[in-house]
């Protein structure tokens, strides 16, 4: 519906326009991997003319988007564009998501938990990189065309955890971090805190996007490897630890309610 109510209001507004200014006018999508379904191991990469097959609720609603702006190309000529990425790491991602999680938990000596026995696979784009295949799409990308954007980075979770601990173990020690050392005394590796935990529900294996099109046709591929951009995020974490501790606390949210407020 937010989809909807957005490509109807940016209809209205393009349909006003002067016609010099309706050739530079974009409407930008961005989707999701989730919405070409589950690989398996051995399967080719997705890529833009995949057919949809969504398992979950959140991939239904994002191929249902993705539909919608598909129609108002065809029906109404609103110069559309839509982009299907793989799984974002970096600064600032809400501390829910998979990579703070495991940094979070970490820090804190807390077990660190992994679905199932850590297998499904994921391809990781540094979230710079992903705003500048955006950029690419909106300055170059051809009106009804979808690209696909991703990391050529497969990894699983598993392997993205123990990543992850492996950095904290050079940069931070579990041996020297006394709150760790408290919830878990003795802990020597950060390692030591994974626990396998039930799979949920509608989690697919595999995702893998081949991303040949977006670089062929606008020149864009990821410029961050693995290993430096797990570094840096781990490293931002560590060192903005006041703007995700607001959220874990939920201040932000009493923030923001009181600025609603206000502003109303």
């Amino acid at each position: 519906m937010g989809t909807f109510r957005l490509l109807q209001i940016a209809r209205r507004y393009y349909q006003a326009l002067e016609q010099d200014e309706k050739e530079s006018f974009r409407f930008l999508h961005v989707s999701t991997d989730e919405v070409f379904g589950s690989l398996g191991m051995s399967d080719p990469a997705f890529t833009e003319t995949t057919p949809y097959d969504p398992h979950s609720p959140y991939s239904a609603s994002k191929a249902g988007s993705d539909h919608l702006v598909r129609a108002w190309y065809d029906t109404y000529g609103l110069p559309v564009l839509i982009s299907n990425c793989s799984n974002n790491y970096g600064p600032f991602q809400f501390p829910e998501k998979l990579i703070p999680v495991v940094i979070l938990k970490a820090l804190s000596g807390q077990p660190i938990p992994v679905y199932g026995k850590g297998e499904n696979v994921r391809d990781w784009l540094y979230v710079t990189d992903h705003c500048e295949a955006l950029f690419q799409i909106v300055k170059s990308g051809r009106a009804g065309e979808t690209y696909n954007i991703g990391g050529n980075n497969e990894q699983t979770n598993l392997d993205i955890v123990k990543k992850i601990c492996s950095i904290l173990d050079a940069i931070r020690p579990a041996a020297e971090n006394s709150e760790a050392q408290a919830s878990t005394p003795n802990l020597s590796s950060y390692d030591e805190l994974i626990t396998f935990v039930t799979d949920r529900p509608g989690h697919d294996l595999r995702y893998a996007v081949d991303a040949s099109k977006i670089k062929s046709e606008l020149g864009w591929e990821p410029t961050e490897d693995f290993s430096g951009g797990f570094e840096k995020t781990v490293r931002w974490y560590l060192e903005n630890q006041s703007w995700w501790k607001n959220i874990i606390s939920g201040e932000y949210q009493m923030q923001r309610q009181g600025l609603v407020k206000h502003e109303s």
